[in-house]
């Protein structure tokens, strides 16, 4: 009876030694790139860096723009992609810094208030450098300058400076420094507009006496329509265009002035200017 235990006993140590030998060991699941709340991927390696940048070379910088600001940025009716000196320029200076990157189309006041809450990393989009901007984002170093200028029909002869728009109606894009000069000349008449193709479309129609938009702006539409529209005067404000950038990102602004100087070197911009905004 003892034997017969030992052996039914043994006969059980075995068999659970080899079920325990047939089920496979608990492994280490296989990790992959999580997806953060913003989007960006989470490496499981640490990535490569931008050499003097400190940051990853494989993660993607959203550049807010608002691509209805033609010569500077649009959308190419074939292609449906977004265009212009601005993206051009962008491109340049990515390819230059060596970001991976991806454009957010959006209208220019939540596109800045974006930027100045730090839901995009940078913008570009004509952005004019002033010191109220400055309290919101980072500003890269210049890239062209931009005063404003008057705009009226081809065959208008009443309006030759800013001091014959009294009793005028003028017109400008909300959120720019167009509309901050225009609000501010007194005996006008002011339009907004949500975008300054609108603007320009009313006053080739007659429905506005004059626009007023950044000089770069202003010769880009004459180019698309010089029988219609021409400057008038001088510029009458000192400004320039920059690269708006989330506050809390000097690690960006390292990057961007770098390689926005080499693109400058490399005479890049001269090419842009010839190609969107003299039509050369």
């Amino acid at each position: 009876m003892r034997k017969s235990i030992m052996v039914v006993t043994a006969m059980l140590l075995i068999l659970g030694m080899l079920i325990s030998g047939c089920t496979p060991k608990p492994t280490q699941e296989s990790t992959s790139d999580s997806v953060e709340p913003g989007g960006y991927p989470n490496p499981v390696e640490e990535p490569a860096t931008i050499e003097g940048a400190g940051y990853p070379a494989n993660t993607v910088i959203r550049i807010a723009t608002d691509a209805t600001f033609p010569p500077f940025e649009m959308v190419d009716e074939a292609t449906k992609e977004l265009t212009g000196f601005d993206i051009e320029l962008m491109k340049a200076i990515a390819e230059k810094a060596g970001f991976q990157y991806e454009f957010v189309n959006l209208p220019f006041d939540p596109m800045l208030a974006g930027v100045a809450e730090c839901q995009y990393d940078m913008a570009i989009a004509a952005i004019t450098i002033t010191d109220e901007r400055k309290q919101q984002f980072l500003f890269s170093e210049p890239y062209i300058d931009a005063g404003q200028i008057i705009i009226v029909k081809s065959d208008d002869d009443s309006i030759k400076s800013k001091d014959d728009l009294n009793g005028k109606t003028i017109g400008a894009q909300l959120g720019t420094t167009g509309e901050i000069e225009a609000q501010a000349i007194p005996g006008i008449t002011y339009k907004p507009y949500d975008t300054y193709d609108l603007a320009f479309l009313d006053l080739a129609n007659g429905q506005i006496d004059a626009v007023i938009a950044d000089y770069p702006t202003a010769l880009g539409f004459i180019a698309q329509n010089p029988d219609k529209l021409k400057t008038v005067g001088e510029k009458f404000t000192n400004e320039s265009y920059g690269i708006a950038i989330c506050n809390s990102r000097s690690d960006l602004l390292a990057m961007i002035n770098p390689a926005l100087q080499a693109v400058k070197d490399a005479g890049i911009i001269e090419q842009l200017a010839g190609k969107y905004l003299t039509g050369q």
